[in-house]
């Protein structure tokens, strides 16, 4: 079966130096404090078909009277499965999660019956790099613009339905795709039904209902927090498509502050870094500090001993959880 790219990663953790981290300082992401959860965590939701993306998120606002929820990538109202929802101060990590691949699996109504292998062999030639024109009713602008499709798989054919998956870059729009390979088969087509299956780590196997999500925190009002928990990953989830690199302890603070990365302050990395790769920048006890992008591979980190190896795009970490390096 196919997978995302990052799903796809061959990498080693490098180790770069020795390093321990101190228990006076930060915290490991699942000992957090259910009410810090509950500010800094992320929902992997099962959305429901009739209400809008942001409807989703408003209900979730008032299950777990916050102030503020987001969701990663809209789905139409119609459209069931994978919307992350960032909770409180979470939801600035949503821009990294945007960008992560998604995978659908779909239902597609042909207005006429066409051959079996005729279907699998055009399915090939809607993978790769592919152009698009956003619908209509779309909050882009519409242009042309151009996306990679990873895998598109026909599982089923009966009759005039075809049902397929499809894993692909964000921002392609699949009834678009569905529409355009009809058009192709010479016989027009529509989508019936769709599921997003997938959002960057998100997967519709480990998703929660609006219901779940009501109950675990109907008992957590109670005094039991488990069932919550079970719900509320910590933020940290979100970026598990990205590749990464550790810091030392005496780093982290210059960083929360907005500094960019330097060699010195690497513990360890993963091995397939590119220059130019989105790269999220990790404490040693595994709390996201920040996302920045990547100025050295994974080579030339563990060669250098000093230089520019990160510049910082956005930050996690508050300030003056770890102490100021002291010179």
């Amino acid at each position: 079966m196919s997978k995302l790219p990052f799903e796809e990663r061959k990498y080693e953790v490098l180790v770069k130096r020795k390093a321990e981290t101190s228990a006076e300082y930060g915290i490991f992401p699942e000992k957090r404090d259910i009410k810090t959860l509950i500010d800094y965590g992320i929902i992997n939701l099962n959305k429901p078909s009739g209400p809008t993306s942001h409807q989703v998120a408003d209900y979730i606002k008032k299950i777990l009277n916050l102030e503020k929820a987001g969701h990663s990538g809209t789905l139409d109202p119609k459209v069931t499965g994978v919307l992350p929802i960032a909770l409180g101060r979470g939801t600035k990590v949503l821009q990294s999660l945007l960008k992560a691949g998604k995978e659908y699996v779909g239902l597609m109504h042909l207005h006429k019956k066409i051959g079996q292998s005729r279907i699998h062999k055009l399915a090939k030639e809607f993978v790769g790099e592919i152009e698009q024109i956003p619908p209509i009713k779309s909050a882009v602008k519409r242009v042309k613009r151009k996306r990679k499709v990873y895998y598109y798989e026909v599982s089923a054919i009966e009759e005039k339905d075809v049902l397929f998956r499809i894993g692909c870059e964000a921002g392609t729009y699949i009834r678009k795709i569905v529409h355009d390979f009809s058009l192709k088969l010479g016989c027009g087509g529509h989508m019936v039904e769709l599921i997003r299956t997938k959002a960057g780590s998100f997967d519709v196997e480990d998703s929660v209902s609006l219901h779940d999500l009501k109950d675990s925190y109907e008992y957590f009002k109670e005094g039991n927090e488990g069932e919550l928990r079970n719900v509320i990953r910590p933020l940290e989830f979100a970026v598990n498509h990205l590749k990464k690199i550790w810091i030392n302890d005496s780093a982290v603070d210059s960083l929360a502050h907005g500094a960019d990365l330097s060699v010195p302050g690497i513990v360890k990395l993963d091995s397939d870094i590119k220059e130019g790769d989105a790269v999220a920048v990790m404490s040693l006890k595994n709390e996201l500090v920040c996302v920045g992008d990547a100025k050295l591979d994974s080579k030339s980190i563990m060669k250098e001993d000093k230089g520019l190896a990160l510049v910082s795009k956005k930050v996690f970490m508050d300030r003056r959880i770890y102490p100021k390096f002291k010179k």
